[in-house]
């Protein structure tokens, strides 16, 4: 069986910058453990994986190299790239069922926007020994589908090395954590241990929490982003009532097949199969 997989850099309009993403396509859904395998293989912190739906869409589902997630930004950008630039460039949009619900992305302009749930965060408790895992002090922390810890300036968001393990402890696996921009709106980073992923190079989904707390804060509906990963990824983000646009462009990088073994071919010949010592076979 050979599947075709593509990976482009999301968030980001130069190779080698953004944040990778594998976007897989299938004719049906392979079983879980395969999908899971082939994150894995791939090593990157998301795999997407799409099937036509039948009515032009698809459904899609995320992979890191550890776990199905919930919502992944970036792999929906470079799947949706793909289906407009690539494979039916005469689309102006396209919308994906996923675990989040139907989610749309459209052109704008030179590149594409996508309609996703927003998450507003709501403080809580600073944890116990937050500051010693980070080196750093946040001025609040504040929870949505994940942990938020605010810093006072982009500097201190770039010098972070935190201690993962103490993130996997104190903030359930994953961490974003941000502070105003100095030439964009705000800045952030994401840490997502619990994902198997050290740290995110650009994680659309966690806009979604960034972007109606930073909203609020500035009084803007239209922001701007950086995350300061080692790859560096730039967003744009507007807010609906409850609802966020992100804005991104892709670079592709890549085109090939993946080679799976035909599972019914080997449940067909396994009754064949014989261990060394089995002895010649028998008359047939």
């Amino acid at each position: 069986m050979r599947l075709p997989i593509y990976q482009l850099d999301a968030f980001t309009d130069r190779m080698f910058g953004g944040n990778p993403a594998a976007v897989c396509l299938l004719d049906g859904w392979l079983d879980d453990a395969t999908l899971q395998a082939i994150a894995l293989e791939n090593n990157l912190s998301e795999t997407a994986f799409l099937v036509p739906d039948g009515n032009g869409d698809f459904d899609l589902r995320w992979f890191t190299p550890t776990l199905e997630i919930d919502l992944c930004g970036h792999a929906t950008l470079a799947s949706a790239w793909l289906i407009l630039n690539r494979l039916a460039p005469e689309r102006t949009g396209v919308a994906f069922a996923t675990r989040s619900g139907r989610l749309h992305v459209a052109r704008h302009g030179d590149g594409l926007v996508m309609d996703f749930p927003a998450d507003p965060p709501t403080p809580t408790a600073v944890p116990a020994g937050l500051e010693g895992v980070l080196g750093a002090a946040p001025e609040a922390v504040l929870r949505g589908r994940h942990s938020m810890a605010v810093l006072g300036s982009e500097a201190e968001v770039r010098a972070l090395s935190p201690d993962l393990d103490g993130i996997e402890r104190l903030a359930g696996g994953h961490l974003i954590v941000t502070a105003p921009g100095e030439q964009a709106d705000f800045v952030s980073r994401f840490f997502a241990p619990g994902s198997g992923i050290a740290e995110d190079p650009v994680t659309g989904s966690a806009h979604c929490i960034l972007a109606p707390y930073w909203g609020a804060r500035l009084g803007k509906r239209d922001l701007t982003a950086r995350q300061l990963s080692s790859r560096g990824g730039e967003l744009r983000c507007r807010l609906g009532a409850d609802r966020v646009e992100l804005l991104g462009r892709c670079a592709f990088y890549l085109e090939g097949w993946i080679e799976i073994p035909d599972r019914r071919r080997d449940d067909a010949e396994a009754p064949r199969k014989r261990s060394p010592s089995a002895g010649p076979p028998e008359p047939g």
